[in-house]
């Protein structure tokens, strides 16, 4: 029986907080060693208390970045979970992988940003990539033992957030507190929004490509209300394998914590009477235009996703600062995609310039 010892960068964050949720669960297969803050130093301090063995450490400040990959590269770690928000996890992941550490994905940023990148080193030190957003852990499993090529397409299951049945012209009264209304998930603030726009699902898009070799072309999204089904894989012969659970990211966090086996826990499993229902339908895609963006970027590769991803941090926080509307942050995105200088085959030094410029942009044009 193999115990993980696992370092979690985040901890004090919705999915860190998951995670330390596990850890407790399932001590005899996790062990955290090292845990990291942003500034939320007091939930830091209980995580410390709660896991005394654990070396702690505050990434803000100048050198966040450095304690940040020093954490990430303990001997005696295995396993780091990135559940940083944005793209400061990615030197990190990458210094966690070339130690030969395997990491889990939390931070869909990661990989949108630099996903050639991050896949390429993982191949070369021979770790693993393990996928915890709901989704691309949905996928993970259904694809277990079986080769990419069996695959027809991927379908990525969405809630269609707060304002799925808004009409297009009420969006312009949509407010920050509206936006954080999010039905059926708890989570951080720029994810809620991002759910809200579809750029949660435009992202994870774009990460799906990387995780697991398939065009984007072959991605698809449908909106389902209960957030039961987390994900599908449609197989050449037309069949379909779905991953079901309740609503809680504690599942795929404990799937890969403890993957290849399946280990008991105390979550509670779906009552299928009481669910009920399974809805679906498709995504307004003109409406929450996310999604077509993604594709582009997603096809297009290079720096594009980079940019997509940089503009879209900017537009949120301007969103919630209250400086644009709900329907600034697509057109912000979308112009600072089209805006942008492009390069095909960046390297890590050129897709950091590109999501610094893109930051940039997409600020003077929030500032309008």
């Amino acid at each position: 029986m193999r115990k993980r010892r696992v370092v979690i960068l985040g901890a004090t964050g919705s999915i860190g907080q998951s995670a330390l949720n596990v850890a407790r669960d399932i001590p005899d297969r996790m062990e955290v060693v090292g845990l990291s803050a942003h500034r939320n130093a007091g939930r830091l301090a209980q995580a410390a208390r709660d896991f005394p063995k654990a070396r702690c450490v505050r990434s803000d400040g100048p050198d966040g970045i450095e304690r940040l990959v020093e954490l990430a590269t303990l001997p005696e770690a295995d396993l780091v979970l990135i559940a940083i928000v944005g793209t400061a996890g990615l030197k990190p992941a990458l210094a966690a992988i070339e130690a030969g550490k395997d990491i889990a994905v939390a931070s869909k940023e990661i990989l949108v940003m630099a996903g050639e990148a991050v896949m390429a080193a993982a191949k070369k030190s021979g770790v693993q990539i393990l996928p915890v957003d709901s989704e691309h852990n949905a996928i993970f499993q259904c694809l277990e033992g079986r080769e990419i090529s069996s695959v027809r397409r991927l379908i990525l299951t969405c809630s269609g957030g707060p304002f799925r049945d808004t009409p297009r012209g009420g969006f312009d009264a949509i407010t920050p507190e509206l936006a954080l209304r999010h039905p059926t998930w708890q989570m951080g603030r720029k994810i809620t929004v991002d759910s809200a726009t579809l750029f949660n699902k435009a992202l994870e898009m774009i990460e799906a490509q990387w995780l697991f070799g398939v065009p984007v072309a072959r991605i698809e999204v449908v909106v389902h209300p209960q957030s039961i089904i987390h994900s599908m894989v449609e197989f050449v012969d037309g069949s379909t394998l779905a991953q079901l659970s309740r609503s809680d990211m504690c599942f795929p966090i404990h799937y890969a914590m403890t993957w290849p086996d399946r280990v008991p826990n105390s979550l509670q499993p779906l009552d299928f009477a009481e669910v009920g229902r399974l809805d679906f339908e498709p995504p307004r895609r003109e409406d929450f235009p996310a999604l077509d963006l993604a594709v582009a970027a997603g096809a297009t590769g290079g720096t594009l996703p980079a940019v997509l991803n940089a503009a879209n941090e900017v537009a949120v926080e301007a969103f919630l600062n209250r400086q644009i509307r709900f329907p600034q942050i697509w057109e912000i995105v979308a112009r600072t995609m089209g805006e942008s200088p492009h390069s095909e085959h960046p390297d890590l030094e050129g897709l950091i310039a590109a999501d610094r410029a893109a930051r940039e942009l997409a600020s003077r044009l929030a500032a309008g």
